[in-house]
């Protein structure tokens, strides 16, 4: 019998990286009781029955950003950490998900949405349509159905991070497992950092 996902389904060995097979629920992993509630991104992956692991830290507010701040305080690579930023493409709100360790290409992620132009999205306007605040907006369990592109670098890895849906917590899946929940497309969208 395989490993434990979190939706509580097993899985031969070898179909999910090692990280992953031993997934659980939240609530089980001995999280806070702020993280074992959840959030609407975690919500939506145990809805789709998609295997995850989640990653708390304590949150810093002085640190200089919010990527790099997981990446710091987990331990991990910052070029398998995701972070996750809202832009205006032709007047619709589109996610772009890139590596901390670059920056947004406006004019690629116009391309992948199908627009001309793009532009950073205000805080407000970004959390209004997420449903999340700055530095914790998940691309993933949006209040507001939003197109999302994911960089193509993601692809490379077994696993990568994004926001769990609040400031220090990440979630830990599989690149197409994203992709998939996300309802996202694959495009180069990054520029260097």
């Amino acid at each position: 019998m395989g490993a434990t996902l979190s939706d509580g389904s097993d899985s031969p060995p070898g179909r999910r990286p090692a990280s992953l097979q031993q997934s659980r629920p939240p609530q089980d992993i001995g999280l806070s009781p702020v993280a074992a509630r959840g959030t609407p991104a975690t919500a939506l992956l145990a809805k789709l029955g998609i295997a995850y692991s989640v990653h708390e830290y304590p949150h810093d507010p002085r640190h200089g950003s919010y990527g790099l701040e997981a990446s710091e305080a987990l331990g991990i690579p910052p070029e398998r950490v995701f972070k996750t930023l809202v832009a205006d493409v032709g007047g619709t709100l589109t996610i772009g998900v890139v590596p901390v360790t670059g920056q947004l290409d406006l004019k690629s992620l116009a391309a992948a949405a199908g627009g001309k132009r793009a532009a950073m999205a205000g805080a407000i306007a970004a959390e209004r349509a997420t449903g999340y605040v700055v530095g914790g907006i998940s691309p993933l369990g949006h209040r507001k159905r939003l197109p999302v592109v994911i960089d193509s670098s993601a692809l490379r890895h077994a696993t990568v991070f994004c926001s769990g849906g609040r400031r220090g917590l990440e979630i830990e899946l599989t690149p197409a497992d994203l992709v998939k929940a996300a309802a996202a497309a694959v495009a180069d969208i990054a520029a260097p950092g």
